[in-house]
């Protein structure tokens, strides 16, 4: 296991909507997501995927999303913070978009989460900032594959509380290592 980084904030919404205001600590519930919010559930709470697949299980019980890139949008002219792109837990010196699918994130000191794959952006992104859709995808230009930067979903595998300033430590699966997916 190796030490990751840390948590830079925690954010929560019991109501479907964009952003999710910070707030002091969240509590993960082992197997359903972060108490009080609007996507914790055993089965998909993603608005749209209810309609269409409602009886799915939940790949998506938490979303993390890197600090960094508010730092990187920054530069292009985007002011974002912790929670406005909807994610329940924001981190600071880890590399969630390169850790291979099943990685273990150890926060604080109780709380596991499997990392199951990558945040698909939508469209409502451009309706909280215009053009910033566009900022949440890359291209590598030595292998042209296309890539997400809107953070990654997990699920619960050990519930607790977690709060801003706690560490993460990342456990990777055992190879071969599966690089993540959209879910």
């Amino acid at each position: 296991m190796t030490t990751g980084g840390q948590v830079a904030a925690v954010s929560r919404h019991e109501e479907y909507g964009f952003s999710k205001p910070n707030h002091a600590s969240v509590t993960l519930l082992e197997g359903l997501g972060v108490e009080g919010d609007v996507h914790a559930g055993e089965t998909i709470r993603h608005q749209f995927r209810m309609t269409y697949e409602p009886d799915l299980p939940n790949l998506r019980q938490v979303h993390l999303m890197h600090e960094e890139l508010f730092d990187e949008l920054a530069l292009k002219g985007y002011a974002v913070s912790a929670g406005q792109l909807g994610e329940n837990i924001t981190t600071r010196g880890v590399d969630l978009l390169g850790l291979p699918t099943g990685s273990l994130l150890h926060l604080g000191e109780e709380a596991v989460l499997e990392v199951t794959g990558l945040r698909n952006p939508c469209a409502k992104i451009n309706d909280f900032r215009g053009g910033l859709l566009g900022e949440m995808f890359a291209i590598d230009p030595g292998t042209g594959e296309f890539t997400f930067k809107a953070g990654v979903m997990a699920v619960v595998r050990r519930g607790g509380t977690v709060r801003p300033g706690d560490a993460v430590e990342v456990a990777l699966p055992a190879p071969p290592h599966r690089p993540l997916e959209r879910v």
